[in-house]
């Protein structure tokens, strides 16, 4: 066994194998999608570091959160869109540690971040005669700093606790990049230490956090006589709430229901929610409905043009 075990040191992504006819239609909406994705996310990383007008606490949030999705689309789309085409579809050990290394890099960061957008949201709106005391650029800056820190510390705690599993029998991932719960169906160890630390890292701090600030909110809006000023606080976090909202729910869904492991159907239709469509929706989200960045953009394309 122990032969075979250590000869597992490449495997096979078979992720949307299952349709070989709908290949070149995959591969032209994914490279749609990527194309998008990083234009928009780099694009606002751009505009937000070259606008000093938008140098304050959320743009800053923001603009590394944009940062981070494209950070989880590079990760995963070239591999992916590579494969297509591919004859052999093959995978080493260790670029398979490196590129889910980079995908939990970005998206805890963006959990980390999602939360600290939240705790401003909620001093904005709870508190806003403080806003200024309790939100420093300073303080915003440390999360940040603190949400880079935490995803690098969590990424390679997650790796050195994957590479601790004997994999052995199918060398194939049924999955279109290398994810844990793939890998956990082919290791010879049982992988519960593995799945706990999953559990205790996704649905502990950021979670209970991003959910006290808004059970905070909402109590806070609801408790406000004027309707004209609970639909303009509502309107302040809504886009917050809807990334938050689909991101959390698409990762709580995927990982923290106690059959993740062994359920297969649901791991694509889920990963790409939260690897491909968020990084997306995030800049639309965000951006789009932001009258200061839209009002910087077109400026920037009149000064282009002119």
């Amino acid at each position: 066994m122990n032969e075979d075990n250590h000869s597992l040191t490449r495997f096979i992504l078979i992720g949307f194998m299952d349709h070989p006819d709908l290949k070149t239609v995959l591969f032209v909406v994914f490279f749609a999608i990527y194309l998008i994705t990083m234009v928009r996310n780099l694009g606002l990383v751009a505009l937000i570091f070259m606008e000093h007008r938008l140098h304050t606490l959320m743009y800053i949030f923001l603009g590394n959160l944009a940062l981070m999705d494209s950070c989880c689309s590079c990760a995963i789309t070239p591999k992916m869109l590579e494969n297509f085409f591919s004859e052999d579809r093959m995978i080493s050990l260790y670029e398979c540690m490196a590129q889910f290394y980079f995908l939990c890099l970005a998206e805890t960061a963006d959990c980390f971040l999602l939360a600290a957008m939240a705790y401003d949201r909620y001093v904005a709106i709870c508190s806003p005669l403080q806003y200024h005391t309790m939100m420093s650029k300073k303080l915003s800056i440390q999360m940040t700093i603190g949400a880079y820190i935490a995803g690098n510390l969590h990424s390679m705690f997650q790796v050195v606790l994957l590479l601790r599993l004997v994999f052995c029998g199918s060398h194939q991932i049924n999955h279109f990049f290398c994810d844990v719960l793939p890998l956990y169906r082919l290791s010879c160890v049982n992988p519960y230490i593995n799945e706990l630390m999953i559990l205790i890292f996704a649905g502990s701090v950021q979670i209970f956090s991003i959910a006290m600030s808004y059970l905070c909110i909402l109590f806070t809006i609801f408790k406000m006589k004027s309707k004209q000023g609970r639909g303009k606080a509502l309107s302040t976090c809504a886009s917050h709430f809807l990334s938050v909202s689909i991101f959390y729910g698409s990762l709580l869904f995927m990982y923290i229901q106690p059959s993740s492991v062994k359920e297969r159907d649901k791991d694509t239709p889920v990963a790409i929610c939260y690897t491909l469509v968020i990084p997306l929706l995030n800049p639309f989200i965000y951006g789009l409905r932001n009258q200061e960045v839209i009002s910087y953009e077109k400026n920037y394309e009149e000064e282009k043009t002119s």
